[in-house]
């Protein structure tokens, strides 16, 4: 019942339209500012592997993301300098004009968990929290915005495209 008032009430798509807007100027700013400023996140990074997210015991949570930093995200630095900030300000923007508003919130759901598992809280917990109700919400998270008009679209040229296939076969 409230995945379908999510999925389809337009009295919903208002309410979503806020909680997108809001998501969409944090991470916009968010990124604009580390493209604008500069942004090296190795400093980050070397802070995360040395000091892990620890439980109760004193023992390291989560040990498979600590040793992809250290041994991938680390190494490979220029890749994550410029995507972070990018990705960043391209979810942003996705969700302010309410285009790709799915797509753009699965990636920032992903940025959130990966800032979450190298131990940054911050708002990143509120952030998850609206993030999955804009997930949950599909198409119609982005109905008062571009997703209006680019979803059809992108729906009628992979229909035609499918048929086009299956004819030829």
């Amino acid at each position: 019942m409230f995945n379908k008032f999510l999925r389809e009430n337009k009295i919903s798509a208002a309410i979503l339209t806020v909680i997108r807007l809001y998501l969409g100027y944090n991470w916009f700013t968010a990124g604009f500012h580390k493209i604008t400023d500069g942004f090296d996140a190795s400093g980050y990074l070397a802070n995360a592997i040395a000091n892990p997210v620890k439980g109760p015991d004193g023992g390291m949570v989560y040990s498979w993301y600590v040793n992809f930093l250290e041994s991938f995200a680390l190494p490979n630095i220029d890749v994550f300098n410029f995507i972070v900030p990018w990705g960043e300000t391209l979810i942003g923007l996705g969700l302010l004009l309410g285009c790709l508003t799915t797509a753009a919130m699965f990636f920032g759901l992903v940025m959130n968990f990966s800032f979450f598992l190298a131990g940054t809280v911050s708002h990143n917990p509120t952030d998850i929290f609206l993030g999955f109700i804009i997930l949950t919400a599909g198409y119609n998270a982005g109905r008062i915005g571009l997703d209006r008009w680019v979803v059809p679209f992108i729906r009628k040229t992979a229909k035609k495209y499918t048929n086009k296939n299956k004819a030829a076969a």
